[in-house]
């Protein structure tokens, strides 16, 4: 299939070619091996996140000062490309948009306490955002962070954690001034263990991203340094969180290219051997004109992609471009895996099939990060 490769667009230099190529030898000998365990206990120890660490591969956008690389950020958007290539659950992900929340909006002596750690992976992060009660309506949260004397109290419960179990740094979206609804969030930082107060609940049965820890938290008066508050200024969450929705949906959005890729060419090389009525699958029309919408799809895709990447590095990535990546990228990621199963059949719904577990992943893509119907309504807002 001759599709559009990232190395034919001015973003993909011969240094982020070489990180691919190493990334991908490295997952392939390293991570690959230990997904079948990772599935079956729902949880990445944090130790290999620290091995990814030491690799360099784990934030090398963060600059030199604090331990990183001082990169691109399409060299993080590669490293999850070859991540979701490989069904590494997307845990890093999460981990890399907690380390530009610090990059961006936090003070010099907080950038300084975690960042080099971070980039290392002796500190594994997580946001804690969602409640039971409050998703994509942020205002609604109800977690709060009460000040006392030189420490923030902190009460809520939070759920549909990603890296809630296996986090020992969480940033915690709280309402410190419960009055003004979304313009009343923080973000503060918890250094998780042996914190009082602090406790995680049960990781959560979900239908795919089996290897991801996904849990419920729950904060009864955990006490906070003051300085642990992003940015040192009450009321910046909310902020500080639309500052990172463009970088976080081109996250989503390169999973979904590169997912849509693996699936087609997984499923041309399966019908070319699969046999029925005398003749391969592939040797059907059906099959054929299935696969070409299909490459066709993945094609224009990682066009587009591959222009809002460029975007990204460039500065220049409207808002709107990125949820626009987000919802329709997911979406299609959905449809085509749809297509891709069938021809595979009964086997495709075996989960020892990559198929199988692609499928099954790919339907949170439109609900996290935003659902998709918010992306379609914030893009609306701008016509």
């Amino acid at each position: 299939m001759n599709q559009l490769h990232p190395l034919q667009h001015a973003w993909m230099t011969d240094e982020i070619a070489m990180l691919r190529d190493q990334s991908r030898r490295f997952i392939e000998q390293r991570l690959v091996p230990q997904l079948p365990r990772w599935r079956a206990q729902k949880f990445v120890e944090r130790s290999a996140w620290a091995e990814v660490g030491a690799m360099g591969m784990l934030l090398p956008e963060i600059p030199e000062a604090f331990g990183g690389s001082g990169a691109t950020l399409a060299h993080q958007l590669v490293l999850q490309e070859e991540f979701a290539r490989a069904e590494v659950p997307g845990s890093s992900l999460v981990h890399c948009l907690v380390a530009h929340y610090l990059l961006d909006f936090g003070t010099a002596e907080q950038q300084l306490r975690w960042l080099p750690r971070m980039v290392s992976g002796d500190l594994f992060a997580a946001i804690a955002m969602t409640e039971p009660g409050a998703g994509s309506d942020l205002q609604a949260i109800t977690t709060h962070a009460i000040r006392d004397g030189d420490h923030y109290v902190v009460n809520g419960a939070k759920t549909f954690i990603t890296n809630g179990s296996t986090a020992n740094l969480i940033v915690v979206v709280a309402k410190t001034d419960p009055t003004r609804g979304a313009k009343g969030m923080s973000l503060i930082v918890l250094e998780t263990e042996n914190l009082p107060g602090f406790r995680v609940g049960r990781i959560l049965e979900k239908i795919g991203q089996h290897a991801s820890d996904t849990c419920e938290l729950f904060f009864d008066d955990v006490c906070v340094p003051v300085d642990y508050l992003i940015g040192g200024v009450e009321s910046l969450g909310f902020t500080q969180l639309m500052g990172q929705l463009p970088f976080e949906r081109m996250l989503i959005a390169v999973a979904s290219a590169t997912i849509i890729e693996r699936a087609v060419e997984l499923t041309v090389a399966y019908t070319k051997e699969r046999k029925a009525f005398g003749q391969t699958l592939f040797d059907f029309q059906n099959t054929r004109f299935k696969l070409a919408e299909c490459a066709t799809v993945a094609h224009v895709m990682r066009s587009f992609v591959n222009d809002c990447i460029q975007r990204l590095v460039d500065g220049t990535l409207d808002a709107e471009a990125a949820y626009m990546a987000k919802w329709w990228c997911s979406e299609q990621q959905c449809k085509v895996l749809d297509e891709c199963l069938q021809l595979f059949g009964g086997y495709g719904y075996m989960t020892d099939f990559p198929i199988a577990r692609m499928y099954a992943d790919a339907r949170v893509q439109r609900i996290y990060g935003g659902s998709n119907e918010v992306m379609k309504e914030l893009i609306a807002r701008k016509l």
